[in-house]
């Protein structure tokens, strides 16, 4: 069996087309959470990973009544291992995950946070196996659009969308998003090498008045080893920080 162990949680990591990858975990802990959020949703969930590092971090504060974190994917072995991953954690009576595309998922409340590590990967590319297609294609189901159009209704007031997508994709993302009535409130940059261009960006937007953005960076590595920088932000998390 394969298993992911966290410092405080353990991920099954087997059935999920998707698996354990540190676009997740960095989305999961630099996500603007609050400790008044109380409707969280995880779109594509896979794992149930970015959930189970809201999750934690949530633990830190005192934790509301009513508080929920739903992840839910398209696909059903993923929600299934997510559900597993979510019951033998310390956090099970707060998290919870469905089966279903985001095109059908009618949820009874608005969001304070939604986060999603979308699809991405260029259609010229789709994976021959369906279920990878399905999970890293944006030709495959979910797009960063679908996300942003779903946010613009369903986040309440002072609400807050927080994606992480490549770096070349940031300029449409905003665009997109000002469509959407919704502003970038924090942008982080991540590089894996300090000589190279940012690789991934982690985009917070906000609803309502436009203003000016925080942005900031994060490099992973240099000269072989994990930057102090890196290693301070995921300490809580991997075992090897």
């Amino acid at each position: 069996m394969s298993i992911f162990h966290f410092k405080k949680f353990d991920v099954k990591n087997e059935r999920s087309a998707m698996k354990v990858n540190t676009d997740g975990v960095l989305l999961g802990i630099c996500a603007p959470i609050q400790p008044s959020d109380r409707q969280i949703l995880d779109i594509g969930t896979g794992t149930g990973t970015v959930a189970l590092v809201l999750a934690q971090r949530l633990s830190g504060t005192p934790i509301g009544e009513g508080t929920v974190i739903t992840g839910i994917d398209i696909d059903k072995d993923a929600a299934g291992e997510a559900n597993e991953n979510f019951r033998e954690s310390p956090w099970s009576g707060i998290l919870t995950a469905l089966h279903t595309p985001l095109s059908e998922y009618e949820p009874d409340s608005g969001f304070d946070l939604i986060v999603s590590n979308p699809p991405y990967y260029d259609d010229s590319l789709i994976n021959p196996d369906a279920r990878k297609a399905t999970a890293r294609h944006t030709g495959g189901g979910l797009s960063y659009r679908e996300i942003l159009a779903f946010a613009e209704t369903r986040l309440n007031t002072g609400g807050r969308l927080c994606i992480i997508l490549p770096a070349d994709q940031e300029r449409e993302l905003l665009r997109y998003g000002r469509m959407h009535g919704l502003h970038p409130s924090n942008i982080l940059r991540i590089k894996t090498v300090q000589r190279k261009s940012p690789s991934r960006i982690i985009v917070a937007f906000k609803a309502g008045e436009k203003t000016e953005p925080i942005e900031d960076s994060l490099t992973i590595m240099e000269k072989g080893s994990y930057t102090q920088q890196y290693l301070s932000l995921v300490k809580d998390f991997y075992l090897f920080a």
